[in-house]
């Protein structure tokens, strides 16, 4: 079953949707949108289990994928050039690979199709533990986190997703369907044999990132055969964030 997302609509021109990675939100994409919508119409939007979006139990890639196809039939009407980021990059792979008249174009932010080594689980059992019941702002729930989550800018990422409702505190993420799925996420769905993407395709790698390491460029020029890949010098993980002007000059560029 498909879920219908929520999306942020900014721009005019050729169609962009944007996939955001695990544990993000349509909301963190809202400056690379901004600087795209003079040309593009941006559709940022949020996955399932995020953000604003519905909650379903199953979160696994041909779920996701099957999300945006109707997303981009309901939104769009036609094909889109769509970009995804770590979780969402692999959505939109497998939406390439088995809806390739839905994509116009293919962006990948920082993530191979492959399964990943990640260290998300221990966030999410991190978030678990958080008591929020018994907080009343968003710091103390980022207090919280700092025993398991040394790293600042992590715990101010993943405390985006507390937000206020009826009874308090709450996470505006799935964190049981997230953790019973975390295998098929970190995974990567098998493709069948000869299926491709051959429209044109763009891997965009954080320098300091081992997401996108030299063994996946065997398996990224198979599926996507017409693929370059970009490295940003200086960006990790979250290529987008860590190094804005840059990124936004190699997608522009794409675009």
């Amino acid at each position: 079953m498909t879920v219908e997302l929520a999306f942020d609509d900014r721009g005019s021109g050729p169609p962009l949707v944007v996939l955001h990675g695990l544990f993000g939100a349509k909301r963190n994409w809202a400056t690379i949108a901004k600087a795209l919508a003079p040309r593009h119409r941006v559709l940022t939007v949020d996955l399932r289990n995020h953000g604003a979006s519905p909650w379903d139990a199953v979160h696994d890639y041909p779920a996701l994928a099957g999300d945006v196809a109707r997303f981009i039939h309901t939104h769009v009407g036609g094909p889109a050039a769509v970009l995804g980021h770590s979780m969402g990059g692999k959505a939109a792979m497998v939406l390439a690979l088995e809806e390739p008249d839905l994509v116009e174009r293919l962006i990948v932010v920082d993530i191979a199709p492959a399964p990943s080594r990640t260290t998300l689980i221990d966030a999410l059992q991190a978030m678990k533990n958080v008591p929020l019941a018994t907080c009343t702002r968003r710091t103390e729930a980022e207090t919280a986190l700092a025993e398991s989550i040394p790293d600042p800018a992590v715990r101010a990422f993943l405390v985006q997703n507390v937000t206020t409702g009826p009874n308090g505190l709450a996470w505006a993420v799935n964190l049981e369907a997230l953790e019973r799925n975390f295998p098929a996420i970190v995974g990567f769905p098998d493709v069948a044999a000869g299926r491709t993407f051959t429209g044109p395709t763009l891997f965009v790698v954080g320098e300091r990132s081992d997401y996108v390491r030299p063994e996946h460029h065997a398996v990224i020029r198979r599926l996507f055969p017409a693929a370059t890949i970009e490295v940003v010098a200086g960006a990790g993980h979250w290529v987008h964030a860590e190094a804005p002007d840059a990124f936004l000059a190699v997608l522009s560029g794409f675009l």
